[in-house]
């Protein structure tokens, strides 16, 4: 299975990323977890120790390996590039293995280039294409906030894209907007994640909101899981309701993929 995890900012859209790469990881897959965004939270949501966590590097921020690769160096003008360099080796030499779940992390375009043609963005969007089309495991993808990524085709060619939402007018809307921009984008199946639901009201609202939608499952909100992500570790798999809801996800996602 190939999966993007997108949605608003602060849905909690990483912590669900996390909690999903463990438990496929739980199951006996072998699973490759990304974070494509800028704002890289996904180590800490994973248990990533914090002295493990910093021995991975960007990819973006491997200014060697960019030029080696692409034949550019980063943030040179009017340099000549491959657009398509080699990138199967990088899945595996620049990543962290932790409880059964390999993490790479992308990192962010800093200078020169923002949303354009440069060394740094041809490597890796086609680092990404590499893993989605080629890689024989389970690779999810946390995405960047908003709908962005959609637009520079990041997740093009998943099998599916996973939208959190929260009981939240804005994050209804992205919601929505991201299902739109995935269609035409060629995303076919694009499935909804309900989170941080405090009752059956919020849950009701959300649904009516998102009402052409899949739902592919619904999260309660959890106060350990709040104070996991304030402490930047993972949540307790000893949280039984929560792992349930999890675990919902998990097979849901088996079935329909």
């Amino acid at each position: 299975m190939k999966l993007a995890v997108s949605g608003k900012g602060g849905v909690g859209k990483t912590t669900i990323s996390a909690c999903l790469a463990r438990l496929f990881a739980g199951h006996g897959y072998r699973v490759l977890a990304i974070d494509a965004d800028p704002d890289s939270n996904l180590a800490s949501a994973l248990g990533i120790p914090p002295e493990k966590a910093e021995q991975i590097l960007p990819i973006s921020r491997a200014t060697e390996l960019i030029e080696e690769r692409t034949g550019a160096k980063p943030g040179q003008s009017g340099s000549m590039f491959k657009l398509n360099p080699r990138v199967d080796d990088l899945p595996d030499s620049m990543s962290v293995e932790h409880d059964g779940v390999r993490l790479l992390v992308l990192g962010a375009i800093e200078k020169g280039g923002h949303g354009c043609i440069c060394p740094q963005s041809a490597l890796l969007k086609s680092l990404v294409s590499h893993v989605v089309l080629r890689r024989k495991e389970l690779v999810l993808l946390d995405m960047e906030a908003g709908i962005e990524h959609l637009g520079r085709g990041t997740a093009q060619g998943v099998d599916a894209l996973l939208v959190v939402a929260d009981p939240d007018r804005q994050s209804i809307q992205t919601a929505r907007t991201i299902d739109r921009l995935a269609r035409e984008t060629g995303i076919e199946k694009v499935l909804v994640i309900l989170n941080k639901i405090r009752s059956s009201e919020e849950e009701e609202l959300l649904r009516q909101g998102l009402k052409d939608m899949h739902i592919l499952g619904v999260v309660q909100d959890s106060p350990g899981v709040r104070l996991a992500s304030l402490k930047e570790a993972a949540p307790d798999p000893g949280d039984a309701a929560f792992t349930r809801q999890i675990e919902v996800l998990v097979n849901g996602l088996k079935e329909r993929l």
